[in-house]
Protein backbone atom coordinates (compact mmCIF):
# COMPACT_ATOMS: atom_id res chain seq x y z
CA UNK A 1 0.00 0.00 0.00
CA UNK A 2 1.27 3.33 -1.20
CA UNK A 3 0.34 6.60 0.86
CA UNK A 4 0.24 10.05 -1.11
CA UNK A 5 -1.11 13.13 -1.22
CA UNK A 6 -4.54 13.52 -2.88
CA UNK A 7 -4.65 15.65 -6.27
CA UNK A 8 -7.67 16.84 -8.24
CA UNK A 9 -8.24 14.10 -10.50
CA UNK A 10 -8.11 11.89 -7.42
CA UNK A 11 -11.67 13.34 -5.99
CA UNK A 12 -13.68 11.14 -8.18
CA UNK A 13 -12.85 8.22 -6.28
CA UNK A 14 -12.74 9.87 -3.30
CA UNK A 15 -15.99 10.93 -3.92
CA UNK A 16 -17.31 7.21 -4.53
CA UNK A 17 -15.48 6.14 -1.37
CA UNK A 18 -17.28 8.54 0.75
CA UNK A 19 -20.60 7.64 -0.92
CA UNK A 20 -20.08 4.34 -0.14
CA UNK A 21 -19.41 5.66 3.50
CA UNK A 22 -22.71 6.20 4.95
CA UNK A 23 -21.06 6.25 8.94
CA UNK A 24 -18.15 8.80 7.45
CA UNK A 25 -19.10 12.90 7.36
CA UNK A 26 -20.36 13.85 3.93
CA UNK A 27 -18.70 16.67 2.47
CA UNK A 28 -17.70 17.91 -0.90
CA UNK A 29 -15.03 16.06 -1.66
CA UNK A 30 -13.24 19.43 -3.50
CA UNK A 31 -13.07 20.59 -0.32
CA UNK A 32 -10.71 18.13 1.36
CA UNK A 33 -7.79 19.60 -0.88
CA UNK A 34 -7.92 22.96 1.41
CA UNK A 35 -6.69 20.44 3.79
CA UNK A 36 -4.05 18.11 4.11
CA UNK A 37 -5.23 15.04 2.42
CA UNK A 38 -3.67 11.70 1.80
CA UNK A 39 -4.77 8.56 0.08
CA UNK A 40 -4.44 4.48 0.68
CA UNK A 41 -3.47 3.39 -3.05
CA UNK A 42 -2.85 -0.29 -3.90
CA UNK A 43 -2.51 -1.82 -7.35
CA UNK A 44 -6.59 -1.93 -8.18
CA UNK A 45 -6.36 2.29 -6.96
CA UNK A 46 -7.69 4.35 -4.35
CA UNK A 47 -9.08 2.06 -1.59
CA UNK A 48 -9.08 5.24 1.43
CA UNK A 49 -8.61 8.82 2.34
CA UNK A 50 -7.73 10.83 5.58
CA UNK A 51 -8.03 14.64 6.16
CA UNK A 52 -6.32 16.46 8.46
CA UNK A 53 -6.31 19.97 8.96
CA UNK A 54 -3.70 21.74 11.73
CA UNK A 55 -6.09 23.87 13.80
CA UNK A 56 -3.07 25.61 16.08
CA UNK A 57 0.54 24.71 16.37
CA UNK A 58 1.06 21.24 17.79
CA UNK A 59 -2.85 20.61 17.14
CA UNK A 60 -4.64 18.94 14.51
CA UNK A 61 -8.28 17.91 13.88
CA UNK A 62 -9.48 14.42 11.57
CA UNK A 63 -11.77 15.78 9.44
CA UNK A 64 -12.59 12.75 7.61
CA UNK A 65 -11.39 9.22 7.38
CA UNK A 66 -13.05 6.18 4.69
CA UNK A 67 -12.01 2.98 3.48
CA UNK A 68 -14.10 1.57 0.32
CA UNK A 69 -15.80 -1.05 1.89
CA UNK A 70 -14.21 -4.11 -0.77
CA UNK A 71 -10.88 -3.13 1.86
CA UNK A 72 -12.05 -2.54 5.20
CA UNK A 73 -10.42 -4.78 7.76
CA UNK A 74 -6.93 -4.72 6.26
CA UNK A 75 -5.40 -2.08 8.23
CA UNK A 76 -6.02 0.71 5.84
CA UNK A 77 -7.77 3.12 8.13
CA UNK A 78 -4.76 2.05 10.94
CA UNK A 79 -2.11 2.43 8.47
CA UNK A 80 -3.20 6.15 7.43
CA UNK A 81 -3.69 7.32 11.44
CA UNK A 82 -0.42 5.49 12.22
CA UNK A 83 1.47 7.30 9.42
CA UNK A 84 0.37 11.03 10.42
CA UNK A 85 -0.09 10.55 14.40
CA UNK A 86 3.92 9.81 14.00
CA UNK A 87 4.88 12.69 10.94
CA UNK A 88 2.71 15.26 12.86
CA UNK A 89 3.48 15.23 17.05
CA UNK A 90 1.15 17.25 19.18
CA UNK A 91 -2.72 16.77 20.46
CA UNK A 92 -5.12 15.87 17.60
CA UNK A 93 -8.96 16.29 18.28
CA UNK A 94 -11.87 14.07 16.33
CA UNK A 95 -15.54 13.58 16.17
CA UNK A 96 -16.77 9.98 15.64
CA UNK A 97 -20.50 8.71 15.21
CA UNK A 98 -21.46 7.18 18.51
CA UNK A 99 -22.90 4.20 16.74
CA UNK A 100 -19.78 3.68 14.81
CA UNK A 101 -18.24 1.37 17.40
CA UNK A 102 -15.58 -0.41 14.83
CA UNK A 103 -14.11 3.27 13.95
CA UNK A 104 -14.32 4.06 17.91
CA UNK A 105 -12.56 0.74 18.79
CA UNK A 106 -9.46 1.64 16.31
CA UNK A 107 -9.19 5.02 17.94
CA UNK A 108 -8.96 3.87 20.98
CA UNK A 109 -6.27 1.04 20.18
CA UNK A 110 -3.88 3.98 18.85
CA UNK A 111 -4.03 5.96 22.13
CA UNK A 112 -7.62 8.30 21.64
CA UNK A 113 -9.66 9.01 24.54
CA UNK A 114 -13.02 9.99 24.83
CA UNK A 115 -13.35 13.57 26.12
CA UNK A 116 -16.73 14.79 25.13
CA UNK A 117 -19.96 14.05 23.59
CA UNK A 118 -21.96 16.25 21.37
CA UNK A 119 -25.75 15.77 20.73
CA UNK A 120 -26.69 15.98 17.66
CA UNK A 121 -23.46 16.49 15.57
CA UNK A 122 -24.64 14.15 13.20
CA UNK A 123 -27.31 14.43 9.84
CA UNK A 124 -28.72 12.18 7.87
CA UNK A 125 -29.47 10.40 10.50
CA UNK A 126 -28.96 12.49 13.34
CA UNK A 127 -26.96 11.38 16.13
CA UNK A 128 -24.13 12.31 18.84
CA UNK A 129 -20.55 12.70 17.71
CA UNK A 130 -18.33 11.65 20.35
CA UNK A 131 -14.77 13.74 21.33
CA UNK A 132 -11.73 11.84 21.08
CA UNK A 133 -8.22 13.49 22.13
CA UNK A 134 -4.62 12.10 21.06
CA UNK A 135 -1.41 13.34 22.61
CA UNK A 136 1.44 12.41 20.90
Amino acid sequence: MTLRPATLTDLPAIGRIQADSPQASQWDPSSYLEFHCVLAEEQNGIVGFLVVRQTAPDEYEILNLAVDPRARRHGVARQLLQNELTEHHGVWFLEVRESNFEAVQLYESLGFRRIGRRSGYYQNPPEPGLVMKFDS
